[in-house]
């Protein structure tokens, strides 16, 4: 299931990020705020707010800044309503996207994405419409420039931990895990020392789809703009090869 490169995408995503701090800030606040309410404020005792923790630090949260929201959040617990939703649907060609997103208000979110998927010329789909094209698994990407650990060791210590899969490529390495062992994986190799540019669960395509036709190339990156530019969207996938 390795071979199709992330790392590219990640810096891309990163750079685009940068430019809107905002909206990350928002989505990782959100997202501590419900691990926070699930588990307490303890990181040592929550292993969904450690996870959280190293997404922010992994896009560059000031520490002040993740502090602030966990008290926030342990003081407002009684108020904290968000709750997970996803929609699927297909974008043109029939490009299978995944949307995840953490609400406080579902008919403002439904029709928020369902208008994302218009606009693209595509369409929302029920519930298991396309998500049965994908793996759900943790991945974890580390930057070659970043690491200074032979790739041999690295693999051992990965595998060791209870990654199930690492691959090579040209300027990161990726570690692939089960979604229950992403969070022992992860932690140990942060007790290494090893600098992680993306550490998350997500969802992996099965296959990825190459579009030619450059409307269609236009509507979908209408559909993944709007999406990205939404703050109830946590997080979206697809197929398309970019």
């Amino acid at each position: 299931m390795s071979g199709h490169s992330k790392f590219a995408n990640i810096k891309h995503k990163k750079e685009k990020n940068d430019a809107k701090k905002g909206k990350i800030f928002t989505v990782i606040g959100r997202e501590i705020a419900v691990a926070v309410k699930e588990g307490g404020p303890d990181p040592a005792n929550n292993s969904r707010l450690r996870d959280v923790i190293a997404k922010a630090k992994a896009n560059n949260m000031p520490n002040d800044t993740i502090d602030r929201g966990i008290k926030k959040a342990a003081g407002d617990a009684g108020s904290v309503n968000y709750e997970y939703i996803t929609y699927e649907g297909y974008g043109p060609s029939g490009i299978a996207i995944i949307v995840d997103a953490l609400t406080d208000n579902k008919n403002r979110t439904a029709a928020n994405v369902r208008s994302a998927f218009t606009k693209g010329n595509g369409n929302m789909g029920t519930t298991g419409c396309v998500s049965y094209m994908f793996d759900k698994k943790g991945q974890i990407i580390i930057d070659k420039e970043e690491c200074e650990m032979d790739a041999d060791e690295l693999m051992m210590m990965a595998l060791d931990a209870g990654a199930e899969d690492f691959s090579e490529e040209e300027d990161s390495f990726e570690v692939i895990t089960d979604p229950d062992d992403f969070s022992d994986v992860r932690e140990a190799l942060e007790k290494e020392g090893i600098p992680m540019a993306s550490a998350e669960v997500t969802m992996i395509p099965q296959n990825y789809v190459t579009l030619t036709d450059e409307d269609a190339i236009k509507s979908l990156q209408k559909t993944l703009d709007m999406l990205d530019d939404d703050d109830d969207v946590q997080n979206v996938y697809h197929n398309w090869d970019e």
